[in-house]
């Protein structure tokens, strides 16, 4: 059961002229798994997804910090379903910023020196960026390597985004946040729902204003109104919106 004021504040979205939904992937439209390739939307959560972009005045988007053509794989949305990779910076035409990419070269080289033997210890290259995972290496391998990145990246020139056992380092500016507002522009939406569970997406909550509805999955401090569970919760709450929404347009 969703709780009765996050349905109250879906119900309120759910009546806007045109309306955005937006959601993060890893942790929220997917569960968390131990290898990132694994990842997989949830079904019902995906379904709802589409079901609600294919609704009149009605837009949704995943936007995730897995490159772009990696996010389309992983979760195999139609081209009804806006997609945005790179924390927000990429979108189909491109990236927002110039991408420096001899930066990135040397960036991703000493990642990988300071992972070499830590077992569990990975490096992640994108397009514009590169990420640190420690989520599989062992506690004191693990705190050693992000200590290294973080004294190392004092010499880059380079945003560092810190997530859940992970720092990303992108040679561009990357802002979920930017990329709502780039959204919500397009769309001409009157209000924007969104979900996140990561520390990156905060970015997004503070830019949501007005009738918006953030909604944090899982525990931690958030500037969301809202929170839940589990990637569980995001797929009821995309069905309970899903069927409001129809109503409305019904």
């Amino acid at each position: 059961m969703l709780p009765a004021d996050l349905q109250r504040a879906l119900t309120s979205a759910a009546a806007a002229p045109r309306l955005l939904i937006t959601t993060d992937f890893d942790g929220t439209l997917a569960p968390i798994v131990s290898n990132p390739g694994d990842a997989r939307p949830l079904a019902e959560a995906a379904d709802a997804l589409v079901a609600l972009a294919d609704l009149p005045d009605t837009a949704s988007a995943l936007i995730s910090g897995r490159a772009l053509e990696v996010l389309r794989e992983l979760s195999g949305m139609p081209p009804a379903v806006h997609l945005v990779g790179s924390h927000g910076a990429e979108f189909n035409t491109g990236f927002t910023h110039e991408v420096d990419d001899v930066a990135l070269q040397r960036i991703t080289s000493e990642l990988r020196d300071i992972a070499s033997g830590k077992p569990g210890v990975t490096v992640e290259t994108k397009p514009a960026s590169v990420a640190l995972h420690v989520r599989n290496a062992s506690a004191d391998d693990g705190a050693a390597a992000l200590s290294a990145a973080r004294e190392a990246s004092t010499d880059w020139n380079a945003q560092l985004t810190e997530g859940k056992e992970v720092l990303e380092f992108a040679v561009i500016q990357t802002d979920k946040g930017e990329a709502i507002d780039i959204l919500r522009e397009q769309e001409n939406a009157d209000a924007v729902v969104f979900f996140g569970d990561d520390v990156t997406d905060e970015k997004a909550f503070r830019r949501l204003r007005g009738d918006d509805v953030g909604v944090k999955v899982g525990p931690g401090d958030t500037l969301a109104a809202y929170r839940v569970e589990s990637p569980q919760d995001v797929a009821a709450a995309l069905v309970y919106l899903l069927d409001a929404r129809r109503s409305q347009s019904g």
